[in-house]
């Protein structure tokens, strides 16, 4: 459903935005474009009272974002967007330290590995090492949420899909902003929506594809979620712009996994764009959506406390670190032995293959 009028605010920033944008070439290179999002991303404010500290989650580098002498019984496992092959902590430590203030969540941004240089399933592994280092930290899978924007809306799924496919233990939710779920572009909403997407272009779908995918097909369900099966995955929240190219990527996998029984709120925001949230200094929707998304997970985790509270172990082991200091790997293992990364890069062929 379409929801809200957009506001003046809104519409004026989008035309600026589309007019900067439209000067911009496509394939500009690499190098610079990740210097730029880097350079504006870092340039954003974080929100009051979060500290960002530095972390080794089993050889990826990260941050946790987190208020303040706090130690959450929550964890947000945040994968940053970028097509695949831009973004880090410190261009996505500002929205993300908003969403971390939102869901009162101790929240893990990892800088996955980016192609082209690191093409699939690279970036899939670090995220997948991310979430067991979450739980080592002592967090259960019912007190995490995975969420991303864009591509790392997509990577998200991808995770959610190995993490049950290897009957590993689900995380409790899924915040899925303006997710990249087709690779191969073909929803209607890349023709329809072409004139009035400020940001993307349909050319730079197959170019950014092509990156990430490198001899993968398009449609294998971990690098296009969208052709994946979705039974068996926790409730997702889903939120994306009427205006941008790849509205479908949302609203079909909205469709698909409402099919296979999960529980999905879609909220597609009127005259707004691509992940729109990131643009908060400007636009008073971002922190309306943020404030969703928080009370969408507060409500997610009451009612996990509620249907756990008798065969529960405690939420957070006692004495589990707060963060700042690279974390050394475990001599052993823990749940189900594979939590080091070594396994997960013997993993790859596996991860590669399955369709």
């Amino acid at each position: 459903m379409v929801l809200n009028v957009p506001s003046i605010r809104s519409r004026l920033f989008k035309e600026v935005f589309r007019w900067r944008n439209s000067r911009l070439p496509l394939d500009r290179p690499i190098d610079e474009q990740r210097r730029s999002i880097d350079a504006r991303g870092g340039r954003l404010p974080v929100a009051a009272g979060i500290q960002a500290m530095p972390v080794d989650a089993f050889g990826v580098p990260a941050q946790w974002l987190d208020a303040r002498d706090t130690r959450s019984s929550r964890a947000l496992l945040y994968l940053h967007g970028g097509g695949y092959f831009i973004g880090s902590c410190r261009s996505h430590r500002g929205l993300v330290s908003h969403l971390a203030a939102a869901c009162r969540a101790r929240t893990l941004l990892p800088e996955y590995r980016l192609a082209p240089e690191n093409p699939f399933p690279a970036g899939l592994l670090d995220a997948r090492a991310a979430y067991r280092f979450l739980l080592a930290q002592g967090y259960p899978p019912h007190r995490i949420v995975v969420g991303g924007e864009s591509s790392g809306g997509g990577l998200a799924l991808a995770l959610l899909f190995t993490l049950r496919d290897e009957g590993m233990q689900m995380p409790a939710a899924a915040v899925l902003l303006s997710p990249w779920t087709d690779l191969l572009g073909t929803g209607i909403s890349v023709r329809t929506r072409a004139s009035r997407d400020p940001w993307l272009r349909p050319a730079g779908i197959e170019l950014l594809a092509n990156r990430y995918r490198n001899r993968t097909p398009a449609d294998h369900p971990l690098v296009s979620p969208l052709y994946g099966d979705m039974h068996g995955l926790p409730p997702m929240l889903i939120h994306a712009g009427n205006d941008e190219i790849i509205l479908d990527d949302s609203t079909r996998l909205a469709d698909k996994a409402t099919a296979a029984g999960v529980d999905v709120t879609l909220k597609v925001w009127e005259g707004l764009w691509h992940a729109f949230q990131a643009f908060y200094p400007w636009v008073p929707e971002a922190h309306r959506a943020h404030r969703e998304i928080g009370q969408w997970v507060a409500a997610i985790m009451q009612r996990e406390i509620i249907h756990d509270s008798l065969s529960r172990s405690p939420q957070r082991r006692r004495g589990a670190p707060v963060g700042g200091q690279a974390q050394p790997r475990p001599a052993t293992a823990s749940p189900g032995g594979r939590l080091d990364r070594v396994p997960d890069r013997l993993h790859a062929g596996k991860l590669a293959a399955r369709r």
